[in-house]
């Protein structure tokens, strides 16, 4: 059953059309990936996806519900969550306390109950330290959970973004160029994270450059070239399409990809 369908979103700035009619579907339970060459439109369809820009024309339907035309938060609260391709943390405050800020998206808690310290916000604060504590082991930084972010090598703040953006309960997670910067072991560990993450029921849709990465972890691929979907399918079929090996993995052996 697909979680998330996207149907014909087209999106332009005056002359130029970034994103141009592009469908596809992203089946609950699996890892998608959109790949494309830089100005393909890749950040563009997240956008269009989130909230944070809407498309021109088309719609995109999230577990039978219509995202377009809703504001970051509300698709936040549909459950949908992002990361960006800078990490985006509170430097002071620590890795545990950086999931927390997560986890307060799905509290009840305002300000001046939190100051109050009734009974009922200091459940919930315990809770919330809980599952951030959860979540960090679940991406593997359990070790760092009083480290604050700021001292964390880059591969692990990537990490930590992730395991802020569960925090918010999703059932679908968009990641943007998580492997951004990272050296091959802070690779592996990505890798190694987003099967825990998928096997713990979230379904993910990953922007990325990585074909290393993107070829062992996607169950299916969705290609853009100039803002057009060129290609779409699992890796094995789009390491031999020609149209791809033009647009995007240049004239290398498929095989050596």
């Amino acid at each position: 059953m697909s979680l998330l369908e996207v149907r014909e979103v087209t999106r332009r700035f005056g002359g130029l059309t970034a994103v141009d009619n592009v469908s596809f579907n992203v089946p609950e339970g699996e890892i998608c990936a959109v790949i494309g060459p830089n100005g393909a439109g890749k950040s563009t369809l997240f956008n269009c996806l989130t909230g944070f820009d809407s498309p021109d024309a088309g719609t995109v339907t999230f577990a039978g519900r219509e995202l377009v035309g809703m504001r970051p938060d509300r698709v936040v609260r549909a459950g949908v969550a992002r990361t960006f391709q800078n990490t985006q943390l509170f430097e002071e405050m620590s890795a545990r306390e950086n999931v927390m800020v997560g986890c307060h998206a799905k509290t009840r808690a305002g300000f001046v109950s939190t100051a109050l310290r009734l009974p009922w916000t200091v459940k919930e604060e315990r809770l919330a330290a809980e599952d951030a504590d959860r979540l960090l082991r679940l991406v593997g930084l359990e070790e760092w959970r009083d480290a604050p972010a700021a001292d964390m090598p880059h591969g692990l703040r990537r990490l930590l973004e992730i395991a802020r953006a569960l925090a918010t309960q999703p059932h679908l997670m968009l990641l943007d160029e998580p492997a951004a910067g990272l050296n091959n072991s802070e690779t592996e560990a990505l890798a190694h994270a987003l099967y825990r993450i998928r096997d713990h029921g979230a379904t993910l849709v990953v922007v990325e450059h990585d074909m290393g990465l993107v070829m062992e972890v996607s169950d299916q691929i969705v290609v853009l070239d100039r803002g057009c979907k060129i290609a779409e399918g699992p890796p094995r079929l789009i390491q031999k399409d020609p149209e791809v090996i033009r647009a995007y993995l240049g004239e290398e052996d498929p095989e050596d990809v």
